[in-house]
């Protein structure tokens, strides 16, 4: 049962970090309100930096910043050892 909950939580994280990349490239073209650079790296701390990794090379958004190169691979990595952990824990 913690698995599925794990899984989809992940699945539903990733896809919101996705989506925000997407979302925010498309008004940064249009020249609309933008998502907050914070907001999007919450999202990835969060456990969507697969999701908002995969957004940011599929929409070339943010992959010049050095808070995002850095921070959204980072947060990839902590979820990582994250469910490592707990998979050891919960053994």
């Amino acid at each position: 049962m913690f698995i599925t909950l794990l899984i989809l939580y992940y699945a539903v994280i990733n896809s919101i970090g996705f989506a925000t990349m997407a979302i925010d490239k498309r008004k940064a073209i249009k020249h609309q309100w933008r998502i907050p650079e914070a907001t999007l790296l919450l999202v990835a701390f969060l456990g969507g930096g697969i999701g908002s990794w995969i957004g940011m090379h599929t929409c070339h958004h943010k992959t010049h910043k050095w808070k995002f190169k850095i921070g959204v691979p980072f947060s990839i990595v902590l979820h990582i050892g994250a469910i490592l952990y707990l998979m050891t824990y919960f053994k």
